[in-house]
This record gives C-alpha cells, structure tokens and sequence, in this order.
C-alpha cells in the first residue's frame, strides 16, 4: 500500500476518533468567556477534523506528484471523505447544533452522485469532479469548523456565521448536485424498457 493510501485510510480512521470526542460524555471542562462557552473535547474534535480534512488535498496531491494513482485510492479517497463530512454532520445534529434537514440535504446529495458515478462507471466513463463540487466540500468544511467551535470568535460579537456558513454549504451543496446531474446527463441512458 503507497503512502497516498495510507494517508487517505488514516482520514478513515480518525472518524471515530472524531466522533468519540463529540458523543461520548468526557468529564472535560468548558472553557467560558463571557457569552462563549466550548468544552475540551470539542477542541478537541475541532482539531482532529481539521487536520483530517486537510489530508484530503494531500493524498490526492502525493498520488499524483509521485504518479501513485491506483484504483484503491479512487475507491478510498471519496469514501474517506463521505465518511468524514457525514459522521460529523450526524453528530453535530445528535448534539443539537445542527438542523437535521442540512444534514439529509448534504448526504443525499452524496448518495446521488455516488449512483451517479457508479452508472458511469458501469458505462467505462470516468467523471471527474467539478469546480462547484470542489466549493460545495470548501464551503461543508468550514461550516463544519464552525459548528465545531462554537461559532468562535462570532459569537463575541452576536454574528451567527454558524448558521450563514451552514445554510450556504445546504444550498451550494443543491446547486452542485443539480449542475453536477445536467452536466453528466448523457450518462443517465433512459432507453426504452429502463
């Protein structure tokens, strides 16, 4: 296994971790700063998620600088970050910061494109990712982050970028799902009898 891989599988692997952090009921302080409150474990999380986010653009970046492309990591790369963007998104929603509907939006989305890739697949058609589709999963991180840290520093001044970052990941997550599907239309083959 090269190193890409390796790499991408450790992002598998710190979902859990992740997730451990931010569900169970670690007897960790809160930190509190007048109308800002964030526990440890949460830091925590926060940390953990950002540094497995940013290895996203670095397995990718590996594999192709030392030409270690394999189709292992073409299966693992989306997988890992699938996995990693919705345990969070899930948590987040358990915890009640989050609204379960962008939750489902975001995911869904995820389950289309994936069938989506699959028929192409299926067709020998290879379907690169798009622009919108590289915003959609900038836009998801950071208001993922945001969530995470409790809004922080926003919130001394009362401005819920929480909230504005997770409706725009909601609705450029729609955009690019529907950009993505007119784009690769042509592989949606609806012959008679399908």
């Amino acid at each position: 296994m090269n190193l890409a891989n390796k790499i991408t599988l450790a992002r598998i692997f710190l979902v859990p971790i992740i997730m451990f952090f931010l569900l169970v009921q670690v007897k960790f302080p809160h930190i509190r700063v007048e109308q800002f409150s964030i526990t440890y474990n949460q830091i925590i999380a926060a940390l953990i998620f950002i540094i497995a986010a940013s290895t996203d653009s670095l397995d990718g970046y590996i594999a192709r600088k030392r030409k270690l492309v394999t189709n292992l990591g073409k299966l693992l790369d989306p997988l890992a970050d699938k996995l990693l963007v919705s345990a969070v998104l899930v948590s987040l929603v358990e915890m009640g910061k989050l609204s379960a509907w962008i939750t489902i939006v975001i995911i869904s989305r995820e389950f289309a494109i994936t069938g989506l890739r699959q028929i192409a697949l299926l067709e020998g058609i290879v379907m690169a990712a798009s622009k919108w589709g590289k915003w959609k999963t900038a836009i998801q991180i950071t208001a993922i982050i945001a969530l995470l840290i409790n809004n922080f520093p926003f919130a001394f001044i009362n401005f819920r970028f929480d909230l504005i970052a997770s409706w725009a990941a909601a609705l450029i997550t729609i955009y690019s799902g529907i950009d993505y599907f007119i784009k690769n239309k042509h592989v949606l083959n609806f012959s008679e009898g399908s």
